[in-house]
């Protein structure tokens, strides 16, 4: 008798040759015993329960049987076949490793954090209520703990008392981003719960409004004015938050960073904030990777809140990549763990690896493949289109297709030509950005992936029908 499980993998026959290798080493590894039944259809990804049950055959000293991740569905046809566990394993079985355990995933308390994110409305003086209270509820929803109302320099909004009520009603908690005392003193009035910011000039109104505030220096460069504020505010009991001011790169960006240091120095306990739209609003580059360094900053000194902003399009998804980093920081941090394969969702312009079927093995599939469907694969910097004994490849898809017309396939009609092109486009966007392709799937981009609508369905009744005319075809 076995002294650890035998699991049964279902595939179909293009994946065959993949996946046995893979799982013969990953059961030595785990361990486990395995036998792999190949179904009679060439795809597998394009099976569903219903189909499986038909033709599943369950050694009997199998404990459990795990099937292709693409097939989804209801699994209560094929439990009335067998009696044991049954479960959908990973979409791409590269992935079977991790899926067994033998890399290193989050543990379950994976996505506690401490830092407060504020989410800036730049702007709010000019937007109908029903566009303000629109923009702070999809700012809460990506992870905003408070709204930040962001007046304008030089006027006074009369309205501001309504606007920060009907947030309030609305079930946000609020703070008001202005130096105009009139202006804070009504917001406070009607409910915003912090100040930004105040300094040497305003600090004693602030005495007035019972609020924290958020105090920043008179001159940055050399913190003056912040020591006789924070002074001011401590005798009349008013909390704050210190935030030294991160400044653009190109103006002083390194110094400022080093400020957050002499601040948490001189203050070990004092709350701190770090506003980090100068940063990402401000320099040529995507908002990301940037968020998640400075939350790491802010993780490592106890900065438990920022101010982000979403004006500049490159960093419209601010406030959801801080969601995530803040998470990943407090795990890494807290664990002592390197802030890797926690959290995909901020790997979004390249994917964390792509795997390669390479050219024999593609080649091999054009002699295997039956049915004239066509597959496509972007690996090795080009473009790689399979059908039975057709085996096309070049880096221009235009090329492709014009090689593909010239071996004078099956008619090619509109629709299916539309299908073929979008594929393709994705197929070179993946090579040009370094992604994995999976045809008839979308593109990852991390927390950025919407789901895409495919030709899938119609794949599956045209595989399925040539797959039984084959059968047909071979018991003659």
């Amino acid at each position: 008798m076995t002294s650890h499980e035998s699991i049964h993998f279902v595939t179909g026959r293009l994946a065959e040759s993949a996946l046995r290798p893979l799982v013969s080493r990953l059961a030595q590894e785990v361990p486990f015993d395995f036998t792999i039944q190949v179904m009679p259809i060439t795809v597998a990804a394009l099976m569903t329960p219903v189909w499986i049950a038909r033709h599943l055959h369950v050694p009997p000293e199998a404990t459990r049987v795990i099937l292709p991740g693409h097939c989804q569905g209801d699994l209560t046809p094929l439990q009335a076949v067998t009696p044991i566990p049954i479960a959908f394993g990973p979409r791409d079985l590269h992935e079977l490793p991790s899926y067994f355990g033998r890399s290193r995933e989050p543990s379950d308390s994976y996505g506690e954090h401490d830092i407060e994110i504020l989410a800036e409305i730049n702007a709010a003086p000019l937007m109908e209520r029903t566009e303000l209270l629109a923009v702070a509820r999809q700012l809460a929803k990506d992870g905003a703990d408070l709204i930040d109302v962001g007046c304008l320099p030089g006027t006074t909004w009369s309205q501001i008392g309504d606007a920060i009520r009907a947030l309030r009603d609305d079930g946000h908690r609020v703070s008001i981003d202005s130096w105009n005392e009139q202006e804070v003193a009504a917001a406070v009035a009607a409910g915003a719960e912090l100040v930004l910011s105040v300094n040497s000039t305003n600090c004693r109104a602030a005495t007035d409004w019972g609020c924290p505030v958020v105090v920043i220096p008179d001159d940055f460069a050399t913190l003056g004015g912040l020591e006789e504020s924070l002074d001011v505010l401590s005798r009349a009991g008013i909390a704050f938050r210190i935030d030294p001011v991160l400044e653009p790169i190109g103006v002083g960006f390194a110094a400022s960073l080093q400020r957050y240091f002499t601040i948490r120095q001189r203050y070990p306990d004092a709350e701190m904030m770090m506003g980090i739209g100068n940063l990402t609003e401000l320099t040529d580059v995507d908002s990301a990777g940037v968020n998640v360094l400075l939350l790491a900053v802010c993780q490592e000194l106890g900065i438990r809140s920022v101010l982000t902003t979403q004006v500049i399009n490159w960093a419209r998804s601010a406030v959801r990549e801080c969601d995530h980093a803040r998470r990943l920081v407090y795990h890494a941090h807290r664990y002592r763990v390197v802030a890797k394969h926690l959290d995909p969702g901020l790997v979004m312009l390249r994917d964390p690896q792509v795997w390669q079927q390479g050219a024999s093995v593609l080649q091999q599939l054009a002699h295997d493949i039956r049915d004239p469907n066509y597959r496509l694969f972007a690996e090795e910097g080009k473009l790689h289109l399979v059908a039975a004994n057709l085996y096309l490849t070049d880096v221009n898809p235009y090329q492709l297709f014009a090689q593909l017309l010239a071996q004078q396939p099956r008619p090619m009609d509109p629709s299916h030509a539309f299908y073929l092109g979008y594929e393709l486009s994705k197929a070179v966007t993946a090579l040009t950005l370094g992604k994995q392709y999976r045809q008839d799937e979308a593109l990852n981009w991390g927390l950025l992936t919407q789901p895409e609508h495919s030709g899938r369905s119609h794949a599956v009744r045209q595989s399925l029908s040539d797959d039984k005319n084959e059968a047909r075809s071979r018991d003659g």
